[in-house]
Order: C-alpha cells, then structure tokens, then sequence
C-alpha cells in the first residue's frame, strides 16, 4: 500500500508540473480551454488515473498516520499550485477552479475505472456490446464533461452555492 501511496503523490506533481508548463504564459484563457488543458494532462498520467480511484477507499487508510500527513501535505501543496496555476492563466476564479477540479478528480476515478475493463469485463462486453457502451473512451468523454462543467460554472456567480 505504501508504494501505491507513493506513486500517487508523485502523480499529483507530475499532474502540477504538467499543468505548470502546458499553461506557462497564458492569460485569460476560455473556461473550456481551461477544462481541455486539466483533461488532457490528467488523462497522460495514467498510474495516476488508476490510482485516484483506489487513494480514499484504501491507500490512505492502510498506512501509518505518519505517512498518510506526508501524502496529503504534498497532495495539497499540489492541488493549491493546481488551482493558482489555473486560476492565473484563465476565466475561473479559485472557487470555480477547486469546483472543477473536484469534478475533476470524481470523473477520473470512475471513467478511468470503465475505460480500462478487466479482461473479464472486455470478454463479457464482446458477447454482449450493448453492455459495452461503459468501456468508453476515457480522455474525449473526460473531457467533454469537465468542458461543460467549466462552462456551466462561469454561468454562476463566483462561490454561488
């Protein structure tokens, strides 16, 4: 568990470190712009797709208290950059970027989870497609949903509950 914990800490400076240079310079970016660049550069950390899911259901809980501070002390100090990385380079206050951004992390556990069937599913799906609509493909829908979420957030008024 220890070691799945640790890759998926690195994964949140791999995901910040990406999104630091995918968005260096930019200003003023759309929402949607904003929504494709966290889409497209979560989707290329793929250990860290797979692993966001399994983090809150076993990986944090399975370690010493000691461990568990350091991953989210530097899953944190991860996600703030995220969030003023994004919010300087677009349209999104903070409010609107930790909104989408745990949109974010939600899609991603789960999509990447129905993307990537065991052999077992992908057999089942083969015999019977209509079932197979679930093994979808993970970075379009990912980012179509995270789009329209962007869009929908600059809809409301900043921190509108």
């Amino acid at each position: 568990m220890e070691l799945l914990l640790e890759l998926a800490e690195r994964g949140w400076g791999e995901w910040r470190d990406s999104l630091a240079a995918r968005l260096a310079g930019a200003h003023g970016l759309r929402a949607a712009d904003l929504a494709a660049e966290v889409g497209a550069s979560i989707a290329a950390l793929p250990l860290f797709c797979d692993l966001l899911t399994h983090v809150p259901l076993s990986l944090e809980g399975e370690v010493s208290v000691d461990r568990a501070r350091r991953y989210k002390t530097n899953s944190f100090a991860a996600y703030d950059e995220i969030v003023a990385t994004l919010t300087g380079a677009g349209a999104l206050s903070a409010p609107q970027v930790r909104d989408l951004l745990t949109v974010t992390l939600a899609l991603t556990a789960n999509l990447w989870q129905l993307a990537h069937p065991t052999p077992t599913l992908a057999d089942l799906y083969a015999q019977e497609p209509r079932w197979g609509h679930a093994a979808l493909d993970f970075e379009p829908r990912l980012t179509r949903l995270l789009q329209a979420t962007a869009t929908g957030l600059t809809a409301r008024p900043a921190g509108a509950g």
